[in-house]
C-alpha cells in the first residue's frame, strides 16, 4: 500500500511537473510573437519621420498586436512597466514582484534578457498559468526612453502632449524597461 501511494505521489508530481513544462514553453512562445514585430514597425517608422513619429505608432500599434497575438494564440498579452509611460502598462502585484526581482537579479549581474518568471497562480478556485519575459533596453529605445536630456525636443513635445505623466524617460542600454506578461486560465 504504501508503496502504491509513493508509486501515485511521484507520477501525480511528474505529471505536474510536464505540464508546467508545457506551459512554460508555449508562455515563451507567445511572450515573443510582438517584440521583434514592434521593434521592426518601429525602426521603420523611426526611418520614415524620425523617433517622434514612432511615439504614436508605439501608443497605437504595441496594443494591437499585442491583441492580435492574444486572439491568435489564446493567450492574454500586454507590456508593464514600473516606470510606464502608458496608464494601462501599469503592473498588477505578481507582474511588480516579477519586475522588481528582475531588476534585484539584473544589478546583480545575470543578463536582463534572459529574465524571466512563469508559474500557476492561484486566485481562490481560478487557476492561470503567468509568464513574464524582461524587456531591456536597445539603442533603438533610448530615442524615447533615454535620459531626458538627451531626448531631441521633438520627442519631449510629443511625450508631454501624448503620456503628461510619463514615467518612462530615464533608462540607459540593457536596463529592464519593462516586461511582456502573458497568462491563460487553467
Amino acid at each position: 500500500m504504501r508503496k502504491r501511494l509513493l508509486s501515485i505521489l511521484l507520477f501525480s508530481s511528474f505529471t505536474a511537473f510536464a505540464q508546467d513544462a508545457t506551459w512554460l514553453a508555449d508562455a515563451r512562445k507567445v511572450a515573443t510573437i510582438v517584440p521583434p514585430k514592434l521593434l521592426q514597425v518601429l525602426t521603420d517608422e523611426i526611418a520614415k519621420g524620425g523617433p517622434e513619429s514612432a511615439i504614436e505608432v508605439c501608443k497605437e500599434r504595441a496594443p494591437q498586436m499585442a491583441k492580435a497575438a492574444s486572439e491568435q494564440t489564446g493567450w492574454g498579452m500586454r507590456r508593464v512597466s514600473l516606470l510606464n509611460r502608458n496608464p494601462k502598462a501599469v503592473p498588477d502585484g505578481w507582474e511588480r514582484a516579477a519586475l522588481e526581482d528582475f531588476d534585484r537579479r539584473a544589478a546583480a549581474g545575470e543578463s536582463p534578457a534572459t529574465l524571466e518568471k512563469g508559474e500557476i497562480v492561484a486566485d481562490g478556485d481560478r487557476k492561470e498559468f503567468r509568464y513574464m519575459k524582461a524587456l531591456p533596453v536597445q539603442q533603438i529605445c533610448l530615442a524615447c526612453h533615454g535620459p531626458v536630456d538627451k531626448l531631441k525636443p521633438e520627442v519631449t513635445s510629443k511625450l508631454q502632449t501624448l503620456y503628461p505623466a510619463d514615467k518612462g524617460t530615464g533608462y540607459a542600454i540593457g536596463q529592464i524597461r519593462g516586461a511582456m506578461t502573458v497568462r491563460k486560465a487553467l
